[in-house]
């Protein structure tokens, strides 16, 4: 398929347009926040505590008095800072040894699915408390938990395309012919794995940006004053029936980003998987 198909058919598929255009949101709000936002995230305002909704605060205040819209506008950029750097995290090191497994089998295909399988076995989350709870709570050990806990799932990915390819014949044809193993993997391969890799990728932001948020509601993500929306979630709990719009906020705009991933993930999905698309 090339690329200009790909984009017909992307225009065409409404839950890739719609996710894309929630993306977009989101990137723009971040990219722009400190021209949009209308007071500094951090500088409280205790007189003004836990305000409602008003003209001078759109989504009200919280309870030092902070203005919500600018602490969830600055926590775009955290959200998705998360999702980019937890993803290349699992991304980089979860092909690598998917390649290596699937594409020399044998001892270190087996020795590489077991360490998989012990990462595996454990919940996503409670492994992620785990490595952060190891690694002290704070937004860096966020993403580096929850990037180490979603690099099995890239290897297995990985690993199950390149079992499917290193059969075909342009392969051992190529092997036959001289090739070497790296050239082999890198110009062959890896090419030929890259569309259920970028749409678990795509997938997999939404899920990052879900599980620091988690993390972040339990106090072992970012740290305050940080304006990260989980956080902000398990502040605004205790508030939840006098200041509902503490919580209401972040959470939907938690929803908005991971709904956008998903929505532009499964678009992928049905226009890169051949299969799908011929339906």
């Amino acid at each position: 398929m090339n690329k200009l198909d790909m984009v017909t058919d992307l225009k065409k598929n409404a839950s890739a347009v719609t996710g894309l255009v929630l993306i977009t949101l989101i990137v723009l709000v971040a990219l722009f926040g400190p021209w949009i936002a209308p007071a500094d995230p951090l500088v409280p305002s205790p007189l003004i505590r836990l305000q409602g909704p008003s003209a001078q605060h759109l989504f009200g205040t919280d309870s030092l008095g902070r203005d919500m819209l600018s602490r969830v506008i600055y926590g775009a950029r955290i959200s998705l800072m998360i999702g980019i750097i937890s993803v290349t995290i699992s991304l980089i090191p979860g092909t690598i040894l998917g390649l290596l497994s699937g594409y020399f089998g044998k001892r270190i295909d087996s020795i590489i699915m077991r360490c998989m399988d012990m990462l595996l076995a454990f919940p996503a989350i409670l492994l992620a408390i785990f490595i952060t709870a190891i690694l002290e709570p704070s937004l860096t050990n966020t993403m580096i938990a929850v990037g180490i806990v979603y690099i099995p799932h890239y290897a297995r990915i990985v690993r199950s395309s390149v079992l499917s390819l290193k059969g075909m014949l342009f392969v051992q044809a190529i092997s036959h012919l001289g090739g070497s193993h790296l050239r082999i993997l890198l110009k062959h391969i890896l090419p030929n794995c890259l569309p259920p890799i970028i749409v678990y990728a795509t997938l997999g932001m939404g899920t990052a940006v879900l599980q620091a948020a988690a993390l972040g509601f339990l106090g072992l993500g970012a740290q305050p004053p940080s304006p990260e929306w989980g956080a902000m979630l398990s502040e605004g709990r205790q508030y939840i029936q006098l200041a509902p719009h503490v919580a209401a906020f972040p959470g939907a705009a938690i929803l908005i980003l991971v709904l956008g991933f998903n929505l532009f993930g499964d678009g992928l999905r049905d226009i890169l998987d051949p299969s799908l698309r011929s339906q």
